[in-house]
Parts: structure tokens; C-alpha cells; sequence
């Protein structure tokens, strides 16, 4: 796996944090994962924490020059999070078209060794679709690998 920043979780591994290192300076963000309406299918949330609500801010440009070594460090707590919750599948879904792009960008970047353990869905036209290379997709879902 890539370079990625040090993550410090809560015992159940539902929330980890960790700070980004780059040109703005140090910047604290967090993982947040979150039971959705669909049986053992967790929303990933990722971003700032807005200092007025405590709310992750998901709409937040970090622009911190460590885009990748950010999206590694958010793929590592995948890892963590399905070892300690099996059966999991997790969804990701960009708070923008453009969000939504980058994380597809580095799924496609880092296909190869996510398929080694993950299956990988997209989801475009209403429907679940197997992961493809240059598809644009609405939302990613992925699970474990039997």
C-alpha cells in the first residue's frame, strides 16, 4: 500500500482520525462510518470537523498537496474497519460530481491491489454494476472477497 498518515480509532473502529501534512499546514480529518438503511452496508464519511457543529464537513477542499497519500490513508481504514466488522460492505459517495471523480480516480490507481482482497461495485443507471475502468459511477461499494 502507498504512503499513508497514521490513524487512531475509536475501540469499535467506527471513527478514525488523523491530520494531514502538507502545504496548508496541518490539517485534523476523519473517517466516520455509519450503518445505512441496507443490512451490514456502512456509509463512509470523510472530511474536516466544522469546529461549530462537530459535523464532518464533507464538502471542505483541502488542497493540501497529499491527495494520494490522503485517499491511501482513508483505504487503510477500509481495511481495518472490515477486519473488525465481517460481513461489512462499505459504500463511498463523493458530496460533489468532482469528489466523486477523485475517488475514482484513485480506485482505478489502486485497482490492481484492491481487487487482491475486495470486490468492487459501481453504481450508475439505478443499478450496481462490477467495477470498470473509465466508467463514471454515482457511488462505490465494496466488500470483502470470500
Amino acid at each position: 500500500m502507498r504512503d499513508r498518515y497514521f490513524l487512531e480509532s475509536d475501540k469499535a473502529l467506527m471513527t478514525f482520525e488523523f491530520v494531514s501534512d502538507g502545504l496548508k499546514g496541518s490539517i485534523p480529518l476523519t473517517i466516520q462510518y455509519s450503518l445505512t438503511n441496507q443490512r451490514n452496508v456502512y456509509n463512509l464519511g470523510f472530511g474536516a470537523i466544522d469546529q461549530d457543529s462537530g459535523i464532518i464537513d464533507d464538502t471542505v477542499i483541502i488542497n493540501n498537496g497529499d491527495t494520494q497519500k490522503i485517499l491511501s490513508t482513508v483505504a487503510s481504514s477500509v481495511y481495518a474497519f472490515i477486519d473488525k466488522h465481517p460481513g461489512a460492505s462499505v459504500l463511498a459517495k463523493g458530496s460533489t460530481p468532482a469528489r466523486t471523480r477523485l475517488y475514482r480516480m484513485g480506485i482505478t490507481l489502486n485497482l490492481s491491489e484492491i481487487q487482491k482482497d475486495f470486490e468492487v461495485y459501481g453504481f450508475s443507471e439505478g443499478k450496481w454494476h462490477v467495477f470498470k475502468v473509465k466508467e463514471s459511477y454515482e457511488a462505490f461499494l465494496v466488500k470483502r472477497k470470500k
